[in-house]
């Protein structure tokens, strides 16, 4: 149960999966055009507040607004095989520069509507109508999960701590079983 006396089970419970044990590995990727490494507080944040949890950064990134950077990049994140999950933050927003769910739709073997959804709800509770301006996207690449946030701080604590902690384990334990037992499982990582 939770505080308010409703039952709620957890994702594991749900489809009787048996989450990940141990640290997931993460690489975290910044996507800006006026951030460097020494004033990336988003990307910062989504570091602290994901080894505090006790999984293990892999792997860290700054990168501008480039589709094909970011294409590239996670290609190359993905051949390697370190990280099991990728957080982004930056470029979900409408400007022109706002490539990164672009980028991603493309490449994306499976999305998570739910996740961006979830985000925008309890975003809406914290800075209002603004919320809806968001593009914040969650799915996987062959078998790894990628999850797209803001780049605001405010943005990438709420995600992580509400939408990213709740399900990281169990959805990569879903996409790590689902690549081990079913042959026809898509791993896109190759070949893009």
């Amino acid at each position: 149960m939770n505080g308010s006396g409703d039952k709620k089970r957890s994702a594991d419970e749900n489809c009787g999966c048996v989450p990940v044990d141990g640290p997931i590995r993460v690489a975290v990727i910044t996507l800006s055009d006026t951030r460097s490494r020494d004033n990336d507080r988003s990307g910062d944040r989504i570091v602290d507040l994901l080894t505090s949890a006790g999984h293990q950064l892999v792997q860290r990134e700054l990168i501008r607004d480039e589709p094909q950077q970011l294409i590239e990049l996670l290609d190359a994140i993905i051949a390697k095989g370190d990280a099991q999950a990728v957080v982004t933050t930056g470029g979900t927003g409408l400007a022109a520069r706002d490539q990164t769910i672009d980028a991603m739709q493309r490449m994306l073997d499976a999305e998570l509507p739910g996740f961006g959804e979830h985000f925008r709800r309890l975003s809406i509770d914290e800075i209002g109508p603004s919320a809806m301006l968001s593009r914040a996207t969650a799915g996987r690449i062959g078998r790894t999960m990628i999850f797209c946030l803001p780049g605001s701080t405010g943005a990438v604590q709420t995600g992580v701590q509400q939408c990213i902690l709740p399900i990281l384990r169990h959805t990569v334990g879903l996409v790590w079983d689902d690549a081990k037992s079913n042959p026809n499982h898509k791993d896109s990582s190759a070949g893009r």
